[in-house]
């Protein structure tokens, strides 16, 4: 090992986050010599309500080497197609967030077009009759996507709903064999070199001292390295996001498991729905603000449909993003580096992205600050856009009249999605950075989903005529009806579901 290499890499904390880091770094550094030891204590819970994902996790689990049947054995996982949104357009009205593409194979962003166009025109469509994977979702059907442009399931995607528990577990088997060594206890003292402030150990409550290199925060919202040793500071965002509470309860699993999330409006936040094999998660994200924890907890248990088999937990949490995620040699991952609420499931892959990030920028002893700047300015970048495309569900609601609902409605926009949304208003352009991790399909499906109409659209569309572009959407909507009736019904339990393949 080079003089310079990190040998010893300690990460503070278990749960998602940290079992994710530590598999994933035991795998990337597998050979090197560099150690890796996770320190985390029973006696501290983790929020473990991470149970529905997006497929970047898919990117994860490849990393990782886990097999897809044997992961979804493992963790009681279920197969996610996109969320249902109820009561966000207006009270009575659901719509449906797809994990694909509209559209046929190939067509891409240009298919929205044709869509605006043929609405301008007096056409009256629903988006979900032009995603593949909506009707599956509705139908209950699955099949895996395929790489092959031909085919119409190249326009599908999917993710899954898992016990976040169940999840961690796994992993810590699964990294532990690759020779992480884990350590139980609480830090009671945080060590740091005299001069640079940088950590060099943690002392817990057995006695144990963990001296390290390179520390990893998976703290939680706690942040016990970076903001409580290390005082970074932290961006509120709760004046565009005020929900800072949830109540969260499971229910007997389903016999028939829809292969979706539902996001249900409430008074003052909204509830959630995910299906697992082994029971459902439910959950109400509120406003202290602009209702009290009693009237939240009676929300979730009318809105769910069977009784509670656990007592409801009460979580809070703040919504925002620290300063700095790396700072001297402290990296904050997961709930330690910031929070979005579960409204879009992008809790973990925050979590993987930061370590992709980590790995990409991986350090040397003693640390680079242009590589920690360059990591802080990333992370910042993927926080703030995936915040705008959550703000933009709150913003864009109709027919809800609570308190909370309107100081969303009303209240100043970022700026970054104030020109979004005039670009799409105005001209049917959805403006992304390369980077960003919502693309046009997912953005397109909440804006019309929630009313907001383009008044223009590509003139590039002029090229066909109207009665052409009618036609062509005619023959992709009766195209994936055919394909979806092709697919094999949704089962779960003997072994894992039916796959078909599709021309």
């Amino acid at each position: 090992m080079n003089h310079q290499d990190l040998g010893k890499v300690v990460i503070l904390g278990g749960g998602t986050a940290g079992w994710m880091t530590a598999a994933a770094l035991a795998k990337a550094l597998h050979g090197t010599g560099t150690t890796i030891t996770l320190l985390e204590s029973d006696a501290i819970g983790t929020i473990g309500v991470g149970e529905a994902t997006i497929p970047t996790i898919h990117w994860f689990n490849q990393l990782i080497g886990l097999n897809e049947a044997e992961f979804m054995r493992e963790t009681g996982a279920t197969y996610k197609l996109g969320i249902e949104f109820e009561g966000w357009g207006a009270p009575d009205q659901r719509y449906f967030h797809p994990f694909g593409t509209y559209g046929g194979p190939g067509e891409g962003p240009m298919f929205l077009h044709r869509m605006i166009r043929a609405q301008l025109g007096g056409m009256a469509w629903n988006p979900e009759d032009y995603s593949l994977t909506s009707q599956a979702a509705r139908a209950g059907r699955f099949a895996r996507p395929t790489g092959d442009p031909r085919s119409l399931l190249s326009t599908a995607g999917y993710a899954f709903h898992f016990d976040a528990g169940l999840y961690a577990r796994y992993l810590r088997r699964r990294a532990e064999a690759g020779g992480v060594t884990r350590i139980e206890g609480k830090v009671t003292e945080v060590r740091q070199h005299p001069e640079t402030g940088f950590i060099e150990s943690l002392k817990t409550d057995r006695g144990d001292e963990v001296a390290g290199d390179l520390f990893i925060d998976c703290s939680g919202l706690r942040g016990l390295l970076i903001e409580e040793t290390l005082k970074t500071g932290f961006d509120d965002w709760s004046h565009w996001l005020p929900c800072d509470r949830a109540w969260a309860a499971p229910s007997a699993p389903e016999t028939a498991i829809a292969p979706y999330t539902r996001a249900t409006t409430e008074e003052a936040g909204w509830r959630w729905r995910i299906p697992l094999q082994h029971r459902v998660g439910n959950g109400h994200v509120f406003s202290s603000r602009f209702t009290s924890d009693e009237a939240a907890r009676d929300a979730l248990l009318a809105g769910m449909d069977g009784p509670p088999i656990d007592e409801p937990r009460l979580i809070r949490f703040a919504i925002g993003r620290r300063r700095k995620a790396w700072q001297k040699n402290v990296i904050a991952i997961g709930l330690s580096s910031g929070f979005l609420e579960p409204l879009e499931s992008t809790s973990i892959h925050l979590i993987q992205s930061g370590i992709a990030k980590l790995l990409s920028l991986f350090p040397r002893r003693g640390g680079d600050p242009f590589v920690a700047e360059q990591f802080d300015r990333v992370f910042a970048q993927e926080m703030e856009t995936i915040r705008d495309f959550i703000i933009l569900h709150y913003h864009k609601t109709a027919g809800r009249s609570g308190a909370m609902w309107q100081h969303c409605q009303t209240m100043t926009l970022p700026d970054s999605l104030a020109y979004k949304l005039e670009h799409f208003t105005r001209s049917g352009r959805i403006v992304l950075s390369p980077e960003e991790l919502f693309r046009e399909a997912s953005w397109f499906a909440v804006l019309t989903g929630q009313g907001v109409h383009a008044a223009d659209y590509n003139p590039l569309m002029d090229a066909v005529s109207a009665a052409d572009n009618a036609r062509h959407l005619e023959a992709v909507r009766a195209a994936i009806r055919s394909a979806c009736e092709r697919l094999p019904k949704l089962a779960y339990g003997a072994g894992k579901p039916p796959v078909a393949r599709i021309a």
